[in-house]
Order: C-alpha cells, then structure tokens, then sequence
C-alpha cells in the first residue's frame, strides 16, 4: 500500500512546485529562437532553390552539410535562398531584404557580391562560397588567409594558374589544337598564360564578350580567327547561367572547349576541370556553424579548394568525331558516356 503525503509534505511539495513556474515560464521565454541566415547566389534560378530538395545541387549539398553539423532547415534554423540572377547589383536590394528579416550571417556566392553586402551592411558576418581571396585583400576586406581579421570568411576559388593548367588539359584531350580562343577573356592575356601557350606551341586568341546576346557573334569572331579549340575563362558571371548555350554554340561551330565547371560537361560540354564546387558549397556550412556557434568571422581561415575534378564527356566528344586519348580518359574523376 501506498502511503499517502502528510498534509505538510503535501504543503511543501505545493510550494515547491510554485516557486518551479516561474522559473520555467522565464527559461521558456528567454529561449533563443531559431538562427536565421542568408543565402545569395549569384546567378541559379531562384525555382531551383525552393523547397525542402531544392533543385540546385549546390544549395543541397549546403543544406546536407548543415544538417550533418546538426542544423536543420525549418526546424532549428531558416535559410532564405535568393539569387542575384548574374545581376551584381541585385545583391544591394536582396541583403536588404535579408537585413530586413534580421539574419545573423548572409553567405554569397561570389566575390563581387561580397562588396555589395558591405554597402549595405558592414557588420553582418559573411561566408564566402567561392570568390577571389587576392581581391578582399587589395581592397582591405581581409588581412589573410589565416587570419582574415574582419567580418568576412569563407572559400576561395581562384587558384594561381588554373586556367594555364586548363590549358595544358585541353591540349592533351586534343593533342592537334593549335589555336585556342579564350571565350570572355580581355587582351592583354596574363603572362602565365602566354608562357604556358607558347610551352605547349600554342596560340591564345582573347574574345572578349561581356552580355548573352553577344555570344553569337563572339562565336562568329573566334571562327573567323581561325580558332580550332575553346577555352570558357571563369569570370564573367552571366557565363554559369548561359552554359547550354555556350556548350550548343562550341557543339555547332565544332569547337572542343573546356570550362571550369561540371555544370558544363552535364550541358553537353566536352571537358571541365576545376574545384569541386559540391566541395565548395559544404565546407561553407562548417563556416556557417562555427559563427553560429559564437566563433569570428574574422579569425575563421578563409579555405582554399581541396578537391578537384576532371570531367570528360565522351557523347560529346563521338559528336565531334573526336578521339580523346584513352589515358586521358583514365585519368577522369567522371566519364559521361
């Protein structure tokens, strides 16, 4: 048999649990609410970053990541998904629009945009998902890799002689090109570059375009000019939205071409090599959870890519009627048949 309280235990437990109330009823209202953070990419349609499974591959893997690191979208954090759509000063009205919802860090794709969140705001923390480290430097947005020192963090994209290494790619899978047309690239060409052409007995033709209505006759100057291969320089931003088009004009003037992104090759181009942008998008998110977690932006290090990958598209070569050596092939992180 269960003894019943006393009346002054029963008392006690009374006061007790009235004194508890309080107590509880303030931890519940000091409670911190759900972080909220931007998301701003620079040119990916904004009905691809919808939904709990968005469709850019890219804002999956950010959101994969976070929740690997304990963050779950909709639950115990907001991420608002916008995009730029490759117009730079989109990024002034958006990160007020995010300012608006008070987000605790805002993430860009991206170094220009980087700049223009700092227009509107120059405190609110910022994790750059690929960009320029060099440029936050000269302009005195970062002190350094190891210690950027200010309100912005992230990973850098741009590594010193990447495009002559996709140069020397391009000469390999295509052994008899002889004159390659450097798609959005400005005269005069680096240095680097024309050491690393004249290297590999090639000649470097720059066709500067700076709009999508222009490609077509940029395409029309480069076969004038005698070009026998493409390179797609990384830089000019409306390049990532516009790569079906870019990858049916190089397939139409029967231009073998190398681009900087696998999203190239998976539009019917021949051949990208460049960081891991998937790679890119989830080593972001540790910077986010670190912040989140109370640390600096400006004693994060600012990351340089790890991974790197060679695509060969092997459809698109056949298209061609071009032959890519077998050890080339060999050497592909993916081969699309």
């Amino acid at each position: 048999m269960t003894a019943r309280p006393t009346r002054r235990a029963f008392a006690a437990m009374l006061v007790s649990g009235l004194l508890a109330a309080p107590r509880r009823s303030r931890a519940q209202s000091t409670r911190r609410t759900s972080p909220r953070i931007g998301f701003i990419f620079s040119n990916t349609p904004q009905a691809e970053l919808e939904g709990p499974q968005p469709a850019s591959p890219y804002l999956r893997a950010f959101l994969e990541q976070l929740r690997e690191l304990g963050w779950v979208d909709g639950q115990n954090i907001i991420v608002e998904r916008r995009t730029a759509d490759g117009e730079l000063e989109r990024y002034v009205d958006l990160t007020r629009e995010l300012m608006a919802l008070r987000v605790e860090l805002i993430v860009v794709s991206g170094t220009g945009g980087v700049f223009k969140v700092k227009q509107v705001n120059n405190t609110v923390p910022i994790v750059m998902a690929g960009g320029i480290a060099e440029t936050l430097f000269s302009e005195g947005v970062a002190k350094s890799l190891a210690r950027p020192g200010g309100t912005v963090t992230g990973l850098t994209t741009a590594i010193p002689g990447l495009e002559d290494k996709r140069l020397q790619l391009l000469k390999e899978a295509v052994p008899g090109a002889s004159r390659v047309a450097y798609l959005g690239a400005a005269p005069p060409l680096p240095s680097s570059t024309m050491t690393a052409a004249r290297a590999l007995h090639v000649t470097v033709i720059p066709v500067e375009t700076a709009t999508v209505d222009g490609l077509e006759k940029a395409f029309s100057e480069l076969k004038r000019a005698r070009a026998d291969a493409l390179l797609a320089v990384w830089g000019p931003t409306f390049f990532w939205n516009a790569r079906q088009r870019i990858s049916n004009l190089a397939a139409q003037h029967r231009l073998p071409a190398i681009y900087w992104d696998r999203a190239f090759t998976d539009a019917g181009g021949l051949l990208s090599y460049g960081p891991d942008y998937l790679d890119i998008d989830r080593r972001a998110a540790y910077h986010v959870d670190k912040i989140l977690k109370g640390m600096k932006p400006g004693d994060i290090p600012i990351e340089q890519p790890v991974k790197f990958e060679l695509i060969v598209n092997l459809k698109a070569a056949k298209a061609l009627a071009l032959t890519i050596p077998p050890a080339f092939v060999e050497r592909a992180d993916l081969v699309i048949r």
